[in-house]
């Protein structure tokens, strides 16, 4: 079993930034990494960046690069998400979760936070 516990979120305006957390505790998968989604009011939960383990490997939906930055502390095994230049529409309850390869789809996720609110005001 995976614990995940999101940490991190709250409201700020437009142009601001927020660095989510993420602590994971239990088992580590041996490959894998973590990813972040997001889910805002009437829509479907999203893909927005994953880091493997090793921290080699990342990627980011289109609608954040640049603005978005995944990063991991294996030894407090935490990964974080540096979210700068914030906009409206980044306001989303932000979950972390847990693969067992490098995926960016939704489904491959083993193991879910409880997520934590991103309000972003304009």
């Amino acid at each position: 079993q995976v614990q995940l516990v999101e940490s991190g979120g709250g409201l700020v305006q437009a142009g601001g930034s927020l660095k989510l957390s993420c602590a994971a505790s239990g088992r580590r998968f041996s490959s894998g990494g973590m990813g972040w989604f997001r889910q805002a009011p009437g829509k479907e939960r999203e893909f927005v960046a994953f880091i493997s383990w090793s921290g080699t490997s990342t990627y980011y939906a289109d609608s954040v690069k640049g603005r978005f930055t995944i990063s991991r502390d294996s030894a407090k095994k935490t990964v974080y998400l540096q979210m700068n230049s914030l906009k409206p529409e980044d306001t989303a309850v932000y979950y972390c979760a847990a693969a067992r390869f490098a995926t960016t789809t939704r489904g491959d996720y083993e193991y879910w936070g409880q997520g934590t609110q991103v309000t972003v005001s304009s």
